[in-house]
């Protein structure tokens, strides 16, 4: 007599052999993607060039991908391997400091809301995700100001009440037009004059040994203060540029200072605090002394267990080096599960008369092209704003921001860093892994990324005189192109 299967235990053997054959069928976890085609492709162009009216203008029609041999060496190429797959995007922004937020209420209503769809919205603007701001004064402050009363070592008087005229309304508004959500990291210049060795906000000096702990408390009263009003804050600085005796805020650590500020103090103090996961930066400083402070302080464990990640600004330019990408990649080879990230950059020495140079843009091309390759996984530009003498500024370094305001007529001036920058972050979006790309001529730089939809995003920048015809080549297949004198171009791959 058969043996009979009652209908509930047939089903569940139905639903288990069915998971069977599913999990046989299915790719194993950690097996290779199919490699990547490009036949039957289209490319969408969108150039930024001196001397036309092209600011990340789209192309009429795309470009079209043929099946392409051996490239000759007088064939000039772009090539593009999105097999190979390196770093993962955090993001790409620009700093809001108590400057850009007092310059951006100065501005009728209507500007206010373009400077907001021109920084934040991905479709109108150039899709900002990643912000800074600095924890008390800076030099981009009307004034020097901290957060506590003069010698109130226990912080009982701290308070954030400064930012809320200015900063904090900026913030919160830059947050909505970027969707509800914005990366926010988060910098000092300098400990109250009470914790210092010069008892002075500005000009360098140390912090006190004494107050070492009340110093590292004070970075989760402010973390913790800006949470409350709807700021969630991603992660934080140990120090803005550590190494440099400013005329405005400032405050010198030596690579050891910084170390053990961070294993005995700073670190412990945020877990305590539970603020744990907040991502913690150090050097936060140019790249001529990167790898030097990485290494200081991420070899040794205790410091490095906190330590999420190494900042670092483009300024080492003021010796007359040409910019350091090199020592970025010293880092990533001696430490590659510690992340780059650029913190800060910007054109000095404000000019209004300067505002439509082309340098300004080849600059950031420069940079961003230079970092990306080297690994960095974010790149904040300083002010997203400032006026007409590119301030305000309590000490007179006046530099240039992507976009200027000009108070006087109330109308936004957008310098062509602002398309350079955009020509990336509207394109390479958040969570984007960058891919093998390489030139074959040097007045072609080149960086790529594969974003979360699949679609590769090419950057390419011609800083020559010349206009260049090039072929887009991806494993075999060709799109030929051309590049005019100082241009950048994105090409977005469907």
């Amino acid at each position: 007599m058969p043996t009979l299967i009652s209908p509930k235990l047939l089903t569940l053997l139905l639903a288990c052999s069915a998971g069977l054959a599913a999990a046989q069928s299915a790719p194993k976890a950690g097996a290779p993607a199919a490699p990547y085609s490009a036949a039957g492709r289209k490319a969408r162009a969108f150039t930024t060039a001196q001397g036309t009216e092209l600011r990340l203008a789209a192309a009429a029609a795309p470009l079209a991908f043929q099946p392409a041999g051996q490239p000759l060496e007088t064939q000039v190429c772009v090539f593009v391997d999105p097999n190979h797959r390196f770093q993962t995007l955090l993001g790409i922004g620009g700093a809001l400091t108590d400057a850009a937020a007092e310059t951006f209420f100065k501005l009728p209503k209507a500007q206010q809301q373009e400077f907001m769809r021109a920084y934040y919205s991905p479709t109108d603007g150039i899709g900002y995700t990643l912000a800074r701001t600095h924890i008390g004064s800076c030099d981009f402050s009307s004034a020097p100001y901290t957060y506590v009363a003069d010698n109130d070592a226990a912080l009982k008087t701290f308070s954030v009440q400064h930012d809320e005229q200015f900063r904090i309304p900026f913030i919160k508004q830059a947050q909505a037009a970027a969707g509800g959500k914005l990366t926010m990291f988060v910098s000092p210049w300098t400990p109250p004059a009470f914790m210092k060795t010069n008892h002075d906000l500005l000009h360098g000096g140390k912090l006190l040994p004494q107050f070492r702990q009340a110093w590292a408390t004070h970075y989760v009263k402010f973390i913790k203060e800006y949470e409350r009003q709807g700021i969630p804050i991603w992660g934080l600085s140990v120090q803005n540029e550590e190494m440099a005796t400013q005329k405005w805020e400032s405050c010198l650590y030596t690579a050891e200072e910084e170390r053990d500020f961070i294993k005995n103090f700073l670190g412990p103090t945020l877990a305590q605090g539970g603020l744990g996961d907040k991502k913690l930066i150090a050097w936060d400083h140019n790249r001529d002394l990167l790898f030097q402070r990485a290494s200081t302080v991420l070899d040794d464990p205790a410091a490095a267990r906190y330590v999420w990640g190494i900042g670092y600004h483009w300024y080492e330019t003021w010796t007359t080096s040409a910019m350091l990408f090199d020592n970025e990649r010293r880092v990533k080879e001696a430490f590659p599960n510690t992340n780059l990230l650029f913190t800060e950059g910007c054109v000095e020495n404000f000019r209004f008369d300067h505002v439509n140079d082309w340098a300004l843009g080849e600059r950031y091309g420069t940079s961003m092209i230079g970092d990306f390759n080297a690994g960095t996984v974010g790149w904040t530009d300083w002010n997203v704003l400032l006026d007409e003498t590119g301030g305000p500024n309590h000490v007179g370094n006046f530099c240039f921001a992507p976009i200027i305001a000009d108070t006087r007529t109330g109308q936004l001036l957008y310098t062509n860093a602002y398309y350079y920058i955009g020509h990336f972050s509207k394109f390479v979006r958040p969570g984007a892994q960058r891919v093998t790309s390489a030139s074959n001529r040097d007045w072609l730089q080149t960086t790529a990324f594969r974003n979360p939809d699949g679609k590769l995003a090419v950057v390419v920048m011609n800083s020559s005189d010349k206009k260049q015809d090039f072929q887009l080549w991806l494993n075999g297949q060709a799109a030929p192109t051309t590049s005019l004198p100082h241009s950048i171009m994105t090409f977005v791959v469907d």
